[in-house]
């Protein structure tokens, strides 16, 4: 899913990202003081129109390497957790960071694929990051969940909540009671502020919609399935 008006502003950066595939050329015959600008600019024309295959691996390589600076410079503020909104190993040495609603249903299709993740990778550390965009409900199950953080019963809450369906009062109270967590209150302000903070996040990093993945400098968006993340989790180790 991608934005196509941040796609037009990357293409000069793109065009110049193609350029230096071929102005190593270009530069030579400038030292032998037999082309300027104009031929340069020829060069890498005529380059782009008889290689055009490059085309789309190049603007993938050009939004690789921005991704990876963009979840770089949030890394910390990504993979810090909310109180216990996490799972895992606490020293992990990859942290799968996942954004979700309670209201998406490719969200709840992607529970099992994390929990396997969890039962087979053991120096795994998984961070959840709440953005209810999806209505009411949403921002119900999401205050319920951090406050089921805040007792130390987030797993179980966030396990039992996508399992019972959409978030409606009857099945968000149910939730509760089977969880343990007590009445929702927000007392010093903090769920609300995190949540705040989670969609200030998703928005910095150009996320189109749940469930999103952070893992290493990548950002997966969609019901990827297993094979997926624990790939991006393999080249994130790789990475280190």
């Amino acid at each position: 899913m991608t934005d196509t008006r941040a796609s037009r502003s990357k293409w000069p950066l793109f065009v110049a990202a193609i350029g230096g595939a071929v102005v190593g050329a270009a530069l030579l015959q400038t030292w032998n003081g037999t082309t300027g600008r104009a031929r340069t600019e020829a060069i890498v024309r005529d380059y782009i129109l008889d290689h055009p295959e490059i085309l789309p691996e190049a603007m993938k390589r050009l939004q690789t390497r921005e991704t990876g600076q963009l979840v770089s410079r949030h890394r910390p503020a990504l993979e810090i957790p909310f109180k216990g909104a996490w799972a895992g190993d606490a020293k992990g040495d990859v942290t799968l960071v996942m954004f979700t609603d309670y209201s998406c249903g490719y969200c709840r299709a992607s529970v099992g694929d994390v929990d396997r993740l969890l039962a087979t990778d053991k120096k795994l550390k998984v961070v959840w990051r709440e953005i209810p965009i999806l209505g009411p409900g949403s921002e119900a199950a999401a205050h319920a969940a951090l406050a089921a953080a805040q007792q130390g019963r987030y797993l179980d809450f966030h396990r039992r909540m996508f399992a019972a369906g959409p978030p409606d009062g009857a099945n968000l109270a149910r939730v509760q009671k089977e969880a343990g967590v007590t009445v929702v209150t927000d007392p010093d302000g903090a769920i609300t502020r995190e949540i705040d903070t989670n969609l200030a996040l998703a928005r910095e990093l150009g996320m189109t919609g749940t469930p999103t993945f952070v893992i290493g400098r990548n950002i997966l968006q969609g019901a990827v399935g297993y094979d997926a993340l624990a790939k991006a989790i393999a080249d994130a180790r790789k990475a280190t």
